[in-house]
């Protein structure tokens, strides 16, 4: 039956694998197209178009998706170990959500704080990933290495945030390089922000990161506290 239910996970992840590749890929086919055929600025007459900057920033996130969508896979084979296959379901919609959804259908701003929901997702998501490479480090045998559920949690919360902090550094330097406007700088009208305006998409997304990988790494806490005392199962069923 255990053989079963393990099939039946690892066809979810292909599927989901696969269905997010095909999409990345008419993405970027789309996005090439619309590259040839958007005009170079904005004029009065047509203000709310998207320009040719628009279009380079869906084609850099489809690749960027195609490329780190492999990081999974490449990990299990080079360090031949298996990460959880919930943990993989997860980030391929992540994926979805942010490049396809967010970037190619124009979620961002469709939909009221989709940016602050996805970071709240990604902020937990990489939280759990932090529990989850401290206990595979805990569990090897050629590693002797044995945290207390404090350090593991600290561990978590901050390997969530450094993520986070790392993805602002690749928006603000590609912003910078090929005029883009990934850190939402501009309003989709063309009108640029000033002053602390300009700062909140940033700071806002670095505060959500925190917030949801401290939720996430208290909850952690906790159960590897109750873990301690037989109390529940091991960190794996957090994914």
């Amino acid at each position: 039956m255990s053989g079963i239910n393990e099939k039946k996970k690892r066809n979810w992840k292909n599927i989901t694998g696969y269905f997010l590749f095909v999409v990345l890929l008419i993405s970027i086919a789309y996005t090439i197209v619309r590259i040839v055929m958007a005009p170079s600025e904005l004029t009065v007459s047509d203000a709310y178009v998207k320009i040719k900057s628009d279009y380079v920033l869906m084609l850099i996130q489809c690749i960027l998706g195609l490329i780190v969508m492999m990081i999974p896979s490449i990990v299990e084979r080079r360090l031949s170990i298996d990460i959880p296959n919930n943990m993989e379901v997860l980030y391929f919609i992540f994926l979805f959500c942010a490049i396809y959804l967010g970037e190619v259908r124009d979620f961002y701003y469709l939909i009221p704080y989709w940016d602050t929901i996805l970071h709240a997702f990604s902020g937990a998501m990489l939280g759990a990933l932090g529990f989850w490479l401290v206990s595979f480090l805990n569990d090897a045998s050629y590693i002797n290495l044995k945290l207390s559920p404090f350090f593991v949690a600290m561990f978590a919360f901050c390997f969530a945030l450094a993520a986070g902090a790392a993805w602002e550094i690749y928006e603000f330097t590609f912003d910078g390089l090929l005029s883009l406007n990934m850190q939402k700088h501009t309003l989709k009208n063309g009108i640029p922000l000033v002053g602390r305006k300009a700062l909140e998409d940033t700071m806002k997304d670095i505060i959500v990161d925190a917030v949801s990988a401290f939720a996430v790494s208290t909850t952690g806490y906790y159960q590897l506290l109750k873990q301690e005392t037989g109390d529940t199962k091991d960190i794996d069923s957090m994914l």
